[in-house]
């Protein structure tokens, strides 16, 4: 009996595997997607570095694949304090932050480099979000603004060649009132489906077309469901790394630095990661799945969306940010 109790002991002070230190802080990140994803890889880098440079005050376990939730739910829960941090795209967060739906608008960046420029560390567009968290009592901070990859056209049925090939079908789209009056403009229906039921609406016929990234595209199986891929590259998807505020006030300032630190460099990361992955992944959807890919004349889809970016901006109040992004 002593010798379970000394055991039982040793196990309850040094941990599993040995280990003489607990960490201090134990925090859990969130993403909603499978991998390859520049946003899983993005949440490898920051438990790396943080753990590392922390010297191990900080343990972070990831939870990938909409394990903890749909995104919407899961800012709910960041504000609660139930879920520390979360890693998504910015259309995924429109329900809480409507000023995020700046970023759906079509052809507003020119690269990922261009995106990253005008929304990373240290930018007005990065600092006007921290003040909207902070306005609409999020209890949510944001760690960094990043891009992660081109956001392509895919459909059911048919190839996508141009304009005149989207009008009537059925296209899916986030909660995203920009979203629904982009696609709306060509001629077709939009329907909001979240992106956990997204293979079941192309599947049943509720949804005949969507968008995407390619790591999305590819790591959910789309390809399966919409085999047809139109490199539109329409959006540079913008992505936010926030932390729960109680998480945040818990930390020592030390470990505050750390934490905002990291998220900075694995947003680079994030570029990069999503630089190859679309490189890549066009080749490999066509070779081993299939995939028939178009690559239509992005021209005639910015003639028919540019002339409405001003007027979408103001009809859904987004004239500040619009104004901050397109400020050079």
């Amino acid at each position: 009996m002593k010798i379970s109790k000394l055991f039982l002991a040793a196990v309850a002070g040094f941990g599993i595997g040995g280990s003489a230190h607990a960490a201090d802080f134990n925090l859990r990140i969130h993403t909603l997607v499978k991998s390859p994803h520049p946003y899983n890889d993005m949440a490898a880098a920051l438990k790396e570095d943080i753990e590392a440079k922390s010297g191990g005050r900080i343990a972070i376990r990831i939870f990938d694949s909409g394990q903890l939730g749909q995104d919407p739910a899961v800012i709910s829960e960041i504000g609660l304090g139930t879920i520390d941090m979360m890693i998504s795209t910015t259309s995924n967060a429109v329900q809480q932050v409507p000023e995020y739906a700046i970023f759906t608008m079509p052809y507003l960046f020119s690269s990922m480099d261009d995106a990253l420029a005008k929304v990373g560390s240290g930018t007005p567009i990065e600092a006007h979000f921290e003040k909207v968290y902070e306005e609409r009592g999020l209890s949510m901070k944001l760690l960094a603004l990043g891009a992660s990859g081109t956001r392509n056209l895919s459909t059911a049925a048919s190839a996508v060649n141009g304009p005149d090939d989207l009008q009537g079908l059925k296209m899916r789209t986030p909660p995203s009132p920009m979203d629904s009056k982009t696609w709306a403009a060509f001629g077709m229906l939009p329907v909001t489906v979240a992106w956990g039921e997204l293979y079941a609406a192309m599947q049943t016929g509720v949804a005949q077309a969507l968008e995407s990234s390619l790591p999305g595209y590819a790591g959910s199986k789309l390809y399966e469901v919409a085999p047809n891929l139109a490199l539109t590259a329409h959006t540079i998807q913008i992505n936010h790394t926030s932390i729960s505020n109680r998480t945040w006030n818990k930390l020592p300032e030390d470990l505050q630095k750390i934490v905002r630190q990291a998220a900075i460099e694995a947003n680079k990361r994030g570029v990069e990661k999503a630089k190859q992955y679309d490189d890549e992944l066009v080749e490999q959807l066509q070779s081993e799945h299939g995939v028939k890919v178009s690559r239509p004349d992005t021209a005639a889809f910015i003639e028919v969306l540019s002339p409405i970016q001003t007027e979408l901006a103001r009809e859904l109040d987004l004239e500040a940010e619009y104004a901050l992004v397109k400020t050079k």
